[in-house]
């Protein structure tokens, strides 16, 4: 039987301080809502896990390891067992230090270490809950490619030609995923993880609203949850180096129409799940976890771009790492991942269910598809990597999943290559 505790910890910071975004020196003048860490703890007897999700734009690798460490040592377990992840809202502190701009808040970061060791010490006094798990996504059209590639595959970038947005074609990944604890006999909700890819950027008008601290449509997403069905709930952000939400840009509205409706797509759900245990409640919830650090080429120009924080270096290590409850994966990545590479991972991985964690081990600018980086465009500009290095990333992602896959279900009989699934009609659900 699974067990879980959590806590939730407010982390804004003072209004005054430079804001994460558009602009470097861009300084706050309000708040609209608060910017919080929630922290979930599993225990399957075996193992303990806890994943951190951040109100956050990204964290650099040299935070999130030592970090890791810290966490891994109150929780007797290895750095693998804790992984963590950010919302990518543009209206938080400097986490991330930009080259060229010394803005990095070092203070906030130093005192957020320490906010994250306390969470975690309150999960392991708290008293942990036994838990069944359900899971199921759903489609949820609230996202747009903000890459519009035309026929002469040349990039137009949509937050700069709003005028191209009505015909945005672009491929998206619109599942939104959830996880749903549920004291064992009842319907009560303990907790719920929800999956979903799209920059927090619905929030983020010209204006007075680019300078307001806020979690924006996921801080939305958790105060409705916890409204309606009386349980803390999670926010993690998926493949959303190119997905927009609808109505992005467009202030407060936006944060609480895109928000509530990601949360209703949730509740629906949740209702599904639960309604129909013998497809979506785990059979068995045991956990697992990896790191798989790989090193990947950089790109010529943006070695020399880098020489501020890496020094003269050629290729640098990423790490994606990978977590598995019974038949779901979640997998994290070191940045900005395109929805069609994160669509990938989730393609080629063996799990039932997986989803993907945005900047789970580094910050490190965005992580396109080749073909991205022959069209242009404003992710294909930042990248640092070379274009084959998001082909490797989904390979480092996929040996991963199998790695755990293989820890999970050790009877190769089982495997889905071994064993035809049947057919299965609406009838049956």
């Amino acid at each position: 039987m699974l067990k879980i505790a959590f806590a939730e910890k407010v982390i804004s910071p003072e209004v005054g301080t430079l804001i994460a975004g558009y602009g470097a020196y861009d300084e706050t003048v309000a708040k609209r809502d608060d910017l919080v860490l929630s922290v979930l703890g599993m225990d399957d007897g075996r193992r303990k896990i806890v994943l951190m999700s951040y109100d956050l734009v990204g964290i650099d690798a040299d935070w999130i390891r030592p970090v890791r460490k810290r966490v891994a040592a109150l929780w007797g377990g290895g750095e693998s067992d804790c992984i963590l992840t950010c919302t990518h809202t543009h209206t938080g502190p400097h986490s991330r230090k930009l080259v060229g701009a010394p803005v990095y808040n070092q203070t906030y970061m130093d005192r957020l270490a320490e906010t994250t060791v306390d969470a975690v010490r309150e999960i392991l006094a708290a008293e942990w809950r036994e838990v069944d798990v359900y899971f199921y996504s759903i489609q949820c059209d609230e996202n747009v490619n903000r890459r519009y590639v035309g026929p002469e595959n040349r990039c137009s970038f949509l937050p700069n030609r709003r005028d191209v947005r009505a015909i945005a074609d672009g491929p998206c990944d619109k599942e939104m995923g959830g996880i749903f604890f549920v004291k064992p006999g009842t319907r009560q909700i303990e907790y719920i993880v929800g999956n979903y890819a799209a920059h927090p950027l619905a929030g983020h008008a010209l204006g007075i609203a680019a300078h307001r601290i806020s979690a924006d449509f996921p801080g939305a997403y958790r105060n409705y949850l916890e409204r309606e069905v009386g349980c803390k709930a999670m926010f993690c952000s998926g493949a959303a180096g190119d997905m927009v939400p609808r109505g992005d840009e467009t202030g407060s509205a936006a944060i609480e129409e895109v928000g509530t409706r990601l949360a209703a797509a949730t509740l629906d759900a949740m209702i599904h799940a639960m309604r129909n245990p013998d497809c979506f409640k785990l059979e068995n919830p045991v956990l697992q976890s990896c790191i798989e650090g790989r090193r990947y080429a950089l790109r010529p120009h943006k070695s020399e771009f880098l020489k501020p924080l890496y020094g003269s270096i050629t290729e640098i290590e990423l790490e994606v790492q990978a977590v598995s409850l019974g038949d779901l994966c979640l997998i994290g990545v070191p940045g900005e991942l395109l929805a069609e590479l994160g669509l990938e991972m989730k393609w080629h991985s063996p799990f039932r269910k997986t989803f993907i964690l945005y900047g789970s081990t580094d910050y490190f600018d965005y992580l396109c598809h080749g073909n991205a980086l022959t069209a242009g465009g404003y992710e294909a500009r930042e990248q640092r990597i070379t274009s084959r290095g998001g082909l490797q990333l989904v390979n480092a992602a996929v040996d991963a999943a199998y790695k755990l896959y293989e820890r999970t279900f050790p009877d190769r009989s089982q495997w889905p290559e071994n064993n035809p699934r049947p057919l299965v009609s609406l009838t049956n659900l």
